[in-house]
C-alpha cells in the first residue's frame, strides 16, 4: 500500500470539491462568466475523479483485472487506435447512425398518421407501450436471425428502440398547442397542413428534440448489446465481450471510454441543434 498516493488523491479530490462549491455559489449576471463557470465545474469534477481513481488504484495496488487505473486505460487507447477506430465505424457510424435515422424518421412519420387517424391513436399507441418494454436481449437474437450477423441486424435493434420514444413524444407534442392558438388558425381558415406546419410542429419541437436526445443514448446502448449476440470480428460490443473473456480489462475500459465519449458528443450535438432551432422557446431562453 502506498499511503502517499492515497493521501495526494484524497487531498486533490477535497480541494476540487471545495473549489466547485465556491464556484457554484457565485452570483453573476455576466453570461460569459456564468458559462465559464458551468464549463469549469464539470471539467474540474471529472479531472478530480480521475486523480482519485488513479491514486486509489495505485495506492491500494488494485489488480488491473479488477479495475485498471486511468493511465493504463489511456495507454491502451493510444496503443489500440486502429482497432478502436474500426470498432467505432462498425458500431456507431454504421449501426447507430443508420438505425437512429430510420427509427426516429419512421416514428415521426407514423406520429403524423396517428394524429390524423383516431383508430391508429387508440390502437397503435398502447401497442407501442408494449413493444417498448421488450428486453433487448430477447429482440437482438431474433434480429440477428432475420438480418444476419453484420451491422443491419444491429441497426434493426436500434430502429425498434428509437421508434416508439419518437412516436409517443411527437404525438404528445402535437397536442401541446393551446386551444386559443388553434382557434386563431381556424379564424384564418387555415387547413390541417397549414396548422400543422405553422403552429403544431413548432409547438411540438421541444417534445421531438426530447425524443431525439433520449434516442441518442438508447441507440448506442442497443447497438452495443446487440453485438453480444453475433457480429463480425469487429465492433464495440464484440470487443467488450471478447476482451472480458481474455481478462484484458484495460481494453474493455478503453471501449467503454470511447462509447461514453461518442454518446456524450452525439447527445451534445442534438442538444446544440435544439438550442439553435428552438431559440424562441421559453425553456431555451431561460437557459
Amino acid at each position: 500500500m502506498n499511503t502517499g498516493l492515497i493521501a495526494i488523491a484524497i487531498i486533490v479530490w477535497l480541494g476540487a470539491w471545495g473549489i466547485n462549491e465556491a464556484l457554484v455559489r457565485v452570483q453573476t449576471t455576466n453570461r460569459t462568466v456564468s458559462r465559464t463557470i458551468n464549463l469549469i465545474v464539470p471539467l474540474l469534477f471529472g479531472v478530480a475523479l480521475l486523480v482519485l481513481w488513479e491514486g486509489l488504484t495505485r495506492g491500494f495496488a488494485v489488480k488491473e483485472v479488477l479495475l485498471p487505473p486511468p493511465s493504463r486505460i489511456w495507454e491502451e487507447i493510444t496503443d489500440s487506435l486502429p482497432i478502436l477506430w474500426a470498432d467505432f465505424q462498425q458500431t456507431f457510424i454504421k449501426s447507430v447512425l443508420t438505425g437512429y435515422a430510420m427509427g426516429c424518421g419512421a416514428g415521426f412519420a407514423v406520429a403524423i398518421l396517428v394524429d390524423r387517424s383516431p383508430f391508429l391513436k387508440r390502437g397503435l399507441l398502447p401497442l407501442g407501450n408494449f413493444v417498448s418494454a421488450l428486453p433487448i436481449i430477447g429482440v437482438a437474437p431474433i434480429m440477428v436471425m432475420w438480418f444476419g450477423f453484420d451491422w443491419p441486424s444491429k441497426a434493426a435493434v436500434v430502429v425498434i428502440m428509437t421508434f416508439f420514444p419518437m412516436l409517443v413524444n411527437t404525438v404528445s407534442g402535437l397536442n401541446a398547442a393551446g386551444s386559443m392558438e388553434k382557434d386563431l388558425m381556424r379564424t384564418y381558415a387555415a387547413g390541417y397542413w397549414q396548422t400543422l406546419f405553422k403552429l403544431r410542429l413548432p409547438a411540438a419541437a421541444p417534445f421531438i428534440f426530447n425524443a431525439l436526445k433520449i434516442n441518442s443514448t438508447l441507440a448506442l446502448i442497443g447497438a452495443i448489446v446487440a453485438e453480444f449476440f453475433g457480429t463480425p470480428i469487429v465492433g464495440m460490443g464484440f470487443r467488450i465481450s471478447t476482451e472480458v473473456g481474455l481478462l484484458n480489462v484495460s481494453m474493455v475500459w478503453a471501449e467503454i471510454a470511447m462509447a461514453a465519449v461518442a454518446g456524450s458528443a452525439f447527445y451534445g450535438l442534438v442538444a446544440l441543434l435544439e438550442r439553435t432551432l428552438t431559440f424562441w422557446h421559453p425553456s431555451i431562453r431561460r437557459g
